[in-house]
């Protein structure tokens, strides 16, 4: 009798802690969640960003997406200029991230792999970093220096 309570109270335990695994997955895995949406312009290109603001929404950012639009992508504005790194955790299709000082000036650009957890790092502080479809910038040839226009402003 003992070992049957013994083994109820294991498993109740073990409902308890997959429930609450389930319920602290990234809302983006249970339903994908929108951003607000902005136009972005680099030279002759045209952006259609979803804008990421919040600690919350910066988590989030493309994790679970299975597709992106050529011209899509999303912004991740940060407040201040900062230390900032990107990883692909649940993110399903490689990006490009370019990270931009507060002027709009790419600092860099980097590749990323879909589902992995390297870190992909600004090179100096950054203000925004901007993820698009794996290669979009150097499709464009767009390269750091670059000026990006119409970023979302606190």
């Amino acid at each position: 009798m003992r070992k049957n309570r013994a083994f109820r109270a294991a498993l109740a335990s073990a409902a308890l802690t997959t429930s609450l695994a389930f319920a602290s997955l990234p809302a983006s895995s249970q339903q994908l969640q929108h951003f607000p949406v902005t136009s972005l312009n680099v030279g002759i290109h045209l952006i259609k960003a979803e804008v990421a603001t919040t600690e919350a929404q910066r988590e989030q950012g493309l994790m679970f997406r299975e597709k992106m639009g050529s011209n899509e992508g999303m912004v991740f504005q940060f407040g201040a200029p900062q230390g900032i790194c990107m990883w692909m955790k649940n993110t399903l299709i490689p990006l490009s991230v370019a990270f931009i000082d507060e002027t709009g000036k790419i600092i860099n650009i980097e590749e990323m792999k879909a589902q992995t957890l390297d870190s992909h790092c600004a090179q100096q502080p950054a203000f925004y970093a901007l993820e698009m479809n794996k290669g979009w910038f150097k499709q464009k040839n767009i390269k750091p220096g670059t000026v990006i226009e119409g970023l979302p402003k606190q």
